[in-house]
């Protein structure tokens, strides 16, 4: 009998990293703030266009930080690994709390849909339970509009989600979501990557909240600076454990060893059981995935074991 062929995803392409000098000096410097930016943004650029399979776990990560970060602006105490918990240990049709169906929304973000800019208005208030009242709908309009324009991707980044707030000051987690979508449509990213939550300081968050507009033009200006280097980063990471996974991959058997490589490149995280394996089965392997040093365990659990890059 013929052996079975393999179906292994290419390696992800390698992106030179952020050199030093285009990295953000700490704030207390005098620097021109728009140039790092704009260095950072540039070296970022390539990666957020590429199509690799990985892109998709990447964005869900990004996704993830930014989830944790508004969850801690909203006085919630779940962090990463909690919000993880609610999304992939949550029954199918339950409801993961407040806090995974914020993490939903950012998941979201990171798809191409997100940039059907005339399916905001009728989208995002269902994605962000909110009423659809008229301040909301002429500020998605607006947000429309300055996403579709030329000019300054973090500049229209940061008008949009001041005249967000300007109109509706209780919606910030969405204030963000589309400054990123609009930076992403400026750019001409296939989806959007996201950013701005993360990288946002307590003060900047106050200068929103105040609609002072240089100010909070500059805080965007920093805060993708940090944004675009971290996710650089993150993508450089990933790739390496990527690259590892797939070395290992001819060591495995299995009807679902494939399936399973294939879906851990895509997706932030996976619980043994996977495919049409049986419980066993799933669990040797991701095991053996373990000890190959192809996958890490997420969450230092003995039992409801999340499994990813």
């Amino acid at each position: 009998m013929a052996s079975r062929a393999r179906i292994i995803l290419d390696p992800p392409p390698i992106f030179p990293p952020l050199p030093g000098w285009a990295r953000l000096p700490t704030a207390s410097e005098a620097v021109d703030v728009p140039y790092f930016a704009g260095a950072a943004l540039a070296a970022l650029h390539p990666a957020a266009r590429n199509e690799h399979p990985l892109g998709s776990l990447w964005r869900q990560r990004l996704a993830l930080g930014c989830a944790a970060a508004l969850a801690r602006q909203q006085g919630r105490p779940q962090g990463e690994a909690a919000l993880r918990d609610h999304w992939y240990l949550t029954p199918a049709g339950g409801d993961p709390g407040p806090a995974g169906r914020l993490l939903a929304a950012f998941r979201a973000l990171g798809e191409p849909r997100a940039l059907r800019l005339q399916q905001w208005g009728v989208r995002l208030p269902n994605l962000f339970e909110l009423t659809a009242d008229p301040s909301l709908t002429v500020a998605l309009e607006t947000a429309a509009d300055n996403a579709r324009g030329p000019g300054d991707a973090v500049r229209a980044a940061a008008a949009t989600a001041l005249d967000l707030i300007r109109r509706r000051p209780d919606v910030r987690p969405l204030a963000v979501w589309l400054a990123d979508a609009t930076l992403a449509s400026r750019l001409g990213w296939a989806a959007p990557l996201p950013l701005l939550a993360t990288a946002l300081r307590p003060g900047d968050w106050r200068v929103l909240r105040e609609g002072r507009a240089d100010a909070w033009t500059d805080a965007c200006h920093r805060a993708y600076a940090r944004a675009a280097a971290a996710a650089l980063d993150l993508h450089a990471d990933l790739g390496r454990r990527t690259t590892r996974l797939l070395d290992v991959a001819p060591q495995l058997r299995g009807k679902d060893a494939d399936t399973t490589i294939s879906m851990l490149i895509q997706e932030d995280a996976l619980a043994a059981r996977t495919g049409k394996a049986s419980d066993r089965s799933s669990r040797r392997l991701f095991d053996r995935l373990v000890a190959l040093g192809g996958v890490r365990e997420l969450t230092g659990r003995s039992t409801f074991r999340l499994y990813g890059l």
